[in-house]
């Protein structure tokens, strides 16, 4: 496999985020840097405080085991606390770890396992993180297992929700909702129009005139994520099969990552919980679908990956070839570049 390579790395002001971790690079990108190693040990080098959002899917407890590997239910909180430490010592304390993390069903049974809980009770009373927000992913696409008991049975409805955590170092991480408003929806801009009179719900909330204004230029998102919802899911599928990444990957034979997320997901916590030039991790990044979302929006980034098929093949997303020479710019280009960022930053700045 091809060791390390750069991808058109311009350096500016700001140092390459392959400071961060004196390890190889498996590659590099203008604002990133990718590490076949464990991550684990990765992280270990990595200093304290350096990263602003850790962003990641790690492999799931599941009922069967998938080929990229994945612990059995029993052992899975124990199996991710060493990890979770790591990411709690390396965060910014305004930093966010934002952990995606799908249920399971007990084997042989037709009842759910509760490893996501007691996961997410851990990280909170034993690793000392604060859990800023539940969020839910629903995936329209996964499939009805397991079968037994959703299509042959009939017994259990198809699981189509997985859990986002958002957890923070602090009670009070960096975030701005801001940067995520969705576009107003068609009762609330006839509000808008028409005017709204106050009143009191039976339940006691005050509603004023004012909740129909739209001066925010957009609605606050729910904690459920997706494309086409104003309800409180957040709703994507993962089955894409003619995206760059997937038919690039088959034209080259190399082997498509079996449990991408869309990038609709860091896209959202990436700019809700980051600014230009902060860092983000994402140390289980398979076909590190979180970096080239940082990237396209101008985050440093590191990903960390076991395997060197999953990373050669993420480079696709980055439209990377071979190795080829650095490419400075004048220092014009360089200040004009940072202006406009700046200049595109400014209103978020704290």
């Amino acid at each position: 496999m091809t060791s390390q390579s750069y991808l058109g790395f311009s350096p500016g002001t700001t140092p390459h985020v392959r400071n961060l971790l004196r390890l190889k690079a498996f590659y590099t990108t203008q604002l990133g840097a990718a590490y076949c190693a464990d991550s684990l040990e990765a992280m270990r080098a990595i200093p304290d405080g350096s990263v602003n959002l850790v962003l990641t899917s790690p492999p799931y407890a599941l009922h069967f085991k998938k080929e990229y590997g994945n612990a059995n239910q029993a052992d899975y909180v124990e199996w991710l606390l060493p990890f979770a430490r790591e990411i709690r010592r390396i965060l910014a304390m305004d930093g966010s770890f934002v952990l995606n993390v799908g249920g399971s069903w007990i084997p042989g049974s037709p009842t759910r396992s509760i490893y996501t809980y007691k996961l997410l009770v851990a990280l909170v009373e034993e690793v000392g993180f604060h859990l800023a927000q539940e969020f839910f992913w629903f995936n329209p696409a996964k499939m009805p297992v397991p079968a037994e008991w959703v299509t042959v049975r009939r017994i259990r409805v198809k699981d189509s929700v997985e859990f986002v955590w958002w957890l923070s170092k602090t009670e009070w991480p960096k975030a701005t909702n801001k940067e995520v408003l969705r576009p107003y929806s068609a009762d609330m801009l006839r509000l808008a129009a028409r005017g709204l009179r106050a009143t009191k719900r039976p339940a006691g909330h005050v509603i004023r005139a004012s909740f129909a204004g739209t001066e925010s230029g957009g609605s606050i998102p729910p904690n459920v994520i997706g494309e086409d919802t104003q309800t409180d899911l957040l709703k994507f599928g993962n089955n894409a099969a003619n995206d760059p990444y997937t038919l690039r990957c088959k034209a080259a034979g190399f082997s498509i990552h079996p449990a991408r997320f869309p990038a609709i997901l860091p896209d959202f916590f990436i700019r809700m919980l980051t600014s230009y030039d902060d860092v983000v991790l994402d140390p289980f990044a398979g076909s590190n679908t979180t970096g080239m979302v940082a990237e396209s929006l101008e985050r440093r980034w590191l990903a960390i990956e076991l395997s060197d098929d999953y990373l050669e093949a993420s480079k696709f997303r980055f439209e990377c070839t071979e190795p080829g020479p650095t490419k400075t710019p004048s220092a014009d280009a360089v200040s004009r570049s940072r202006k406009k960022r700046a200049g595109r930053d400014s209103p978020r700045a704290t």
